[in-house]
């Protein structure tokens, strides 16, 4: 309703109340007996009318039907109601629906707990509402404001609840929604039956602003994590950014789904057929805790869908689960955020079985950690164990390589010449030990992104830390450090410690690792100490057990690899490549090499 709408009405009532008030007929007062006639009788073919006072309240709702006439035109009888709340319920959620306007008005989760303990209400009519405007006559009408009947009933093991506004039975909009017994999936349909001559060939808008309520302790990181998750019929999901701004995005090809998609929670609707277009908003306003981010979805859902049974959709209202998540729709798992798509199937494949599969097992999620730990660093070993041998290589021929750079002094150049002649002769490939780290590079990202959105370690405490998916801390402080936060994390700091002194003790072995590179890989652990800080206690404190393992790997290894036996077998490939001719890929890698130091020398003579 807008302004001019209302203060016509305020001007309206005020003349009616001063017309009652001061201009209306007094009524005679009630004469107990009497032997007169009437003063005026009506006979028949009379043509005499009786005036009729026009009651106040009467007046009032004439005025009021006269109102919602004009707003709701043909759909006007549906305008007035009593108002009930009806809740459908499974093991999983339970869900309040009302029949004015027949959406959903508040959602529990009854598995999972807010922050503080409290039971998590993942929407309520205070932060989410629905609208769904159809165009009639050429009026707009929402009719997310009318009044509909309700029926209950079970079909098999399925709750279904239908709303219906019906001006006959042969002419009705039903919204139905369905849910079964467990799960987080509730069906809902719109159908418009037989209402060609009421509802015009215009496609309906279906609003949904949520503003999603804070259930996790970390509000910076909610925001971090909180935005609209979208997929357009045949291509990628996408989102539309999470900064703390405005963040808007308008699509004008068929939309199949979207959520509200928090750090471990999402509500969204899938669309069996298609939603035609869609505009996506979200902002958050950090003077409100309360609140993550305000978020807007307008779609628009196309009319012959709703006139011909087609318009089936499914709301989601639960976990960013991966096992669950997957099960709903093409693509709908990628709510869950497990990094880049390069390494993403480690996720996929790997870890997430191997963790799911550990937690039918065994209910204490850092021990979970710990195994997979294990499992991870044992399917590794063949890399690592190759990247030692490498490193033991290098430490053989260390003695040799100081004498060629002793013997060149400050010639770089030839002192690299003659380093790959070295290595050709031992038959040493020095980019052995280099190839095994790049390949557990991918492990290492995975595990970046699987911990901190894993919604399994979600209030799930071990040790000190209280919950695995947040950040563990021994110390608060009473001030912020720049880049560090407000906060001490004992798992970042065992991270740190153990990480600098497994890079000292490769150190030792790496003889190729020389001057400024030496220094800087002691840079890297100082640097995610900051990083890290505030970050999932399941990712540090992995990374602490890996490292742990790592320092007994190393051991074992050291006793497994004799270096008496490595030097045997340079000696006999020197033997063996004293006289081989050298491969095309050296000659030309050597011929490079020389013309480069010829240009070098020439550049010099001309200074």
């Amino acid at each position: 309703m807008d302004r001019n709408q209302i203060i016509g009405i305020v001007v309206m009532l005020a003349l009616m109340t001063v017309y009652f008030t001061y201009f209306t007929p007094e009524v005679p007062p009630v004469v107990e007996e009497t032997t007169e006639a009437p003063l005026t009788t009506a006979s028949a073919g009379s043509t005499t009318s009786v005036p009729q006072v026009l009651d106040p309240v009467e007046g009032q709702d004439s005025l009021a039907t006269v109102m919602q006439k004009e707003r709701y035109g043909l759909f006007s009888g549906f305008a007035n109601g009593i108002q009930e709340d009806i809740v459908l319920e499974n093991k999983d959620v339970k869900i309040e629906l009302s029949n004015l306007g027949a959406s959903v008005k508040k959602v529990e989760l009854k598995g999972y707990k807010t922050y503080d303990k409290q039971k998590l209400i993942l929407l309520d009519e205070k932060s989410s509402k629905i609208d769904m405007v159809l165009m009639s006559n050429y009026k707009a009408v929402n009719v997310s404001e009318l009044y509909y009947s309700a029926t209950q009933t079970m079909e098999n093991d399925t709750t279904v609840l239908s709303f219906v506004m019906a001006f006959d039975e042969t002419r009705y909009l039903e919204q139905r929604y369905s849910l079964p017994k467990s799960g987080f999936q509730l069906k809902y349909e719109v159908n418009f039956v037989g209402l060609d001559g009421i509802v015009d060939n215009q496609d309906v808008q279906f609003s949904w602003i949520n503003d999603m309520k804070r259930v996790e302790e970390t509000l910076k990181d909610s925001r971090q994590k909180t935005t609209i998750y979208y997929k357009l019929n045949g291509e990628s999901v996408d989102n539309i950014g999470s900064g703390n701004d405005n963040e808007t995005e308008t699509l004008t090809a068929p939309v199949k789904w979207f959520t509200f998609k928090q750090k471990f929670f999402a509500a969204g609707l899938v669309a069996d057929h298609q939603m035609s277009s869609a505009a996506f908003t979200t902002y958050a306003d950090e003077s409100d805790t309360t609140v993550v981010k305000h978020g807007a979805a307008n779609v628009v859902l196309p009319v012959g869908d709703l006139k011909t049974g087609k318009g089936k959709f499914t709301f989601y209202f639960g976990p960013n689960d991966y096992k669950i998540t997957k099960k709903v729709t093409e693509g709908f798992e990628e709510n869950v955020d497990l990094g880049w798509k390069l390494f993403r199937f480690v996720n996929k494949w790997l870890i997430i079985p191997v963790f799911n599969f550990l937690e039918q097992y065994i209910s204490n999620y850092g021990v979970i950690i710990i195994l997979l730990v294990f499992i991870i660093r044992l399917i590794l070993a063949p890399l690592t164990y190759k990247s030692h041998m490498s490193m033991a290589k290098m430490k053989v021929l260390k003695p040799e390589m100081d004498v060629i750079k002793e013997k060149n002094g400050g010639d770089q150049q030839k002192t690299q010449q003659d380093t790959m002649a070295l290595y050709q002769k031992a038959g040493v490939n020095p980019l052995s030990g280099c190839i095994p780290m790049l390949l557990q590079f991918p492990f290492l990202l995975a595990m970046f992104n699987f911990f901190p959105n894993s919604i399994e370690l979600r209030q799930e405490s071990f040790l000190w830390a209280h919950d695995l998916s947040t950040y563990d801390s021994v110390l608060d402080l009473p001030f912020t450090i720049p880049f560090y936060g407000d906060h001490v994390s004992l798992f970042t700091l065992l991270m740190t410690v153990s990480t600098l002194a497994v890079t000292w003790t490769n150190s030792q072995m790496n003889t190729q690792m020389q001057g400024p590179m030496k220094s800087m890989q002691y840079m890297m652990p100082i640097m995610f100490l900051f990083i890290l800080n505030g970050y999932s206690a399941g990712l540090t404190f992995y990374y602490f057990v890996s490292n742990m393992v790592s320092f007994g790997q190393t051991a074992l290894f050291r006793k497994l690899v004799d270096e008496d036996k490595i030097k045997t077998v340079m000696e006999e490939n020197r033997k063996k490549n004293a006289n081989k001719k050298k491969s095309k890929f050296q000659q030309k890698l050597d011929e490079a090499m020389k013309a480069s130091e010829g240009a070098r020398k020439d550049k010099k003579k001309k200074k």
